[in-house]
């Protein structure tokens, strides 16, 4: 029995080495209620990464990700940080159970870029922690300047999304996440009025999305300025594995690069779907991290690579069955 476990790995091990994988990351909108629970109850690497958090935090963010309610988890303020920390917690899984998986490149959806800054070595946890605790705190001062709403509108290629929402007072396309799924964003009573227009021009649905404000906008500019500093001030650094931007669709350049394209992506339009098709063509397996939303807009962008997602503990066995076929 033993052996066969030995050889069963070593052939693993090898399949592993023989592709090129990609971690992306979900942004805000994908948290839920008991988000990480298994993964902090069944893996001591996970259930460190949830306190360090709480520590580093000085408040039970971890009762609110496991407990609700769903009105608070959905605050800013609390779901941005929540949703790195599961991120981080569900790598740090992975890395204990499968510690030959390791990712050639990363991405993520807006506030996903921070999972995949840290998955891709480029800052530390702690001040990849603290950042997102400002840049929250900013945004949801800039919320509160400004009334603002978001909406995906599904089944309604870009150039329609544009046309219809150019006769409506302050709105903006906020992210392309793929040809039939565009996120508008902009002023509340604009993104309703605009939502009733675009069914009528054949929208399958127009679904307002569970944040506070119109993220992705220029409603934004004032937590992009003042977030700005904490950036620059930042201690990125170079590292071997690839990160493509959401703001470019691109590698950076360099690490002054970086830091421009985060700091235009809090008031810039996301160009996820090409940020996939971009990264298509060098990756044989998609693994998502934190939920299955992404893992779900790849199938309607038309991936080539293998795609799994992992949002529990029952999905690792994903990443076995991924190796073996």
């Amino acid at each position: 029995m033993g052996s066969l476990y030995l050889r069963k790995q070593l052939k693993l091990k090898r399949l592993i080495f023989m592709k090129n994988i990609a971690f992306i990351f979900p942004g805000q909108g994908s948290q839920k209620v008991l988000m990480g629970k298994d993964f902090y109850d069944n893996f001591s690497t996970s259930k460190e990464v949830f306190e360090k958090a709480d520590s580093l935090l000085n408040y039970k963010l971890t009762d609110i990700m496991f407990k609700g309610p769903k009105e608070k988890l959905d605050l800013t303020q609390n779901s941005q940080l929540a949703l790195f920390i599961n991120s981080v917690a569900i790598l740090k899984a992975i890395e204990e159970k499968y510690p030959n998986i390791t990712a050639k490149i990363c991405a993520g959806l807006s506030l996903g870029e921070y999972s995949a800054l840290f998955a891709s070595k480029k800052l530390s946890f702690d001040e990849l922690l603290f950042l997102i605790q400002k840049r929250a705190a900013f945004m949801d001062g800039a919320c509160k300047l400004n009334k603002g709403a978001m909406a995906a509108i599904i089944n309604l290629n870009i150039d329609t999304v544009k046309d219809v929402i150019k006769d409506f007072e302050d709105v903006w396309i906020a992210n392309i996440n793929t040809d039939q799924q565009i996120v508008i964003s902009g002023k509340k009573e604009s993104i309703e009025k605009a939502c009733i227009a675009l069914k009528e021009k054949g929208a399958k649905r127009a679904l307002l999305l569970d944040v506070q404000g119109a993220f992705h906008t220029p409603f934004m500019k004032s937590a992009e300025d003042n977030l700005k500093n904490e950036i620059l001030q930042a201690n990125f650094v170079d590292s071997n594995i690839d990160l493509v931007m959401n703001v470019t669709a691109k590698k950076p350049q360099d690490t002054s690069n970086l830091k421009t394209n985060l700091i235009k992506q809090v008031s810039s339009t996301i160009k996820w779907a090409e940020t996939i098709r971009n990264m298509d063509e060098s990756v044989d397996l998609f693994i998502e991290i934190g939920s299955k939303a992404l893992t779900n807009m790849n199938r309607k962008i038309g991936v080539k690579a293998k795609c799994i997602a992992i949002e529990k503990v029952s999905d690792l066995k994903e990443l076995e069955n991924a190796f073996e076929k």
